[in-house]
């Protein structure tokens, strides 16, 4: 599985249509983490190979600076499928992020459609589909064996497929965005919360991405630039979670704490699981001042 050299924010991950020129342009002076060049369902059907052979334009002008880029394809599947993994396998790509996944055999096909793609692009999976959700943890052990290296819920195609209410609670889905975060845990992958469909009243998208980050993604998905700035907000380490990390690293720092499995931190018992937590926290918050 091709990895990162260092980690890297992954709080922000904004979908364009690969058709819109002017969003493009937009997007590369967005301080969005990754931009996603969408060919599937925000590019109509006749407009497809257009907006396939933008996309591999655009990825080879460049200019995104340090956000990561992926186009997310048609399925393998439909008529324009095997077109956009042959065209993305020879693009400057940084992921190929595929639709609809709902067992292993799916991430399998997608993998070996990438064969002569360059050793660094990584496959990302949508888990939108009734299938996935009941084939989480085989899909994401794929991650060993394949070029999977995230996930993003689809929470909008999986209410289409349940026949479900998508609410500001997400009541109908929160055991599966649990389930998902368990197994992308288990095989070490990244994953990032659906999309919030709401982009005029930002209150609400941000209670929904502070729900995601509760359940322990990594970041969101968004439909909107105006969704940007509070996602990176909620997903970055706040003054309060950095003091406590830095209070709990020194503490098992004291010599008179060397070898210790548990101690107090600010009147808490705190262990050595809370130092790997506060180390996590400050590396996240290296890399975000990284990229500036």
């Amino acid at each position: 599985m091709p990895a990162n050299a260092q980690p890297r924010p992954r709080r922000s991950a904004l979908y364009l249509p690969a058709s819109n020129a002017r969003a493009i342009e937009k997007a590369r002076g967005l301080p969005c983490d990754i931009v996603v060049l969408d060919l599937e369902d925000a590019v109509a059907p006749e407009a497809k190979a257009g907006a396939r052979e933008a996309a591999v334009a655009a990825l080879e002008q460049g200019g995104f600076g340090h956000r990561e880029v992926a186009v997310r394809v048609n399925g393998i599947d439909t008529e324009w499928g095997a077109h956009d993994l042959a065209a993305l396998a020879r693009s400057k790509a940084d992921a190929v992020l595929v639709p609809k996944v709902a067992c292993t055999q799916d991430i399998g096909r997608y993998h070996e459609a990438l064969e002569g793609a360059p050793e660094a692009m990584q496959l990302w999976a949508m888990i939108e589909t009734c299938g996935s959700v009941f084939n989480l943890e085989p899909i994401a052990a794929m991650a060993a064996s394949t070029r999977l290296s995230l996930w993003i819920m689809g929470t909008n195609d999986l209410a289409k497929e349940m026949r479900a209410r998508l609410t500001p609670q997400r009541t109908p889905f929160l055991p599966f965005l649990a389930q998902a975060v368990a197994a992308a845990r288990l095989h070490g992958l990244t994953i990032l919360d659906g999309v919030c469909n709401e982009f005029r009243d930002l209150d609400v998208f941000e209670a929904e991405a502070r729900q995601g980050l509760e359940f322990g993604f990594d970041g969101k998905s968004l439909i909107h630039p105006a969704q940007v700035a509070p996602c990176n907000t909620v997903f970055s380490p706040d003054a309060e979670e950095l003091d406590w990390a830095r209070a709990v690293i020194a503490a098992f720092d004291l010599p008179e704490n060397a070898g210790k499995g548990a101690i107090r931190v600010d009147g808490k018992m705190t262990e050595l699981l809370h130092l790997d937590q506060a180390r996590q926290v400050l590396a996240v918050a290296h890399q975000i001042a990284a990229i500036g």
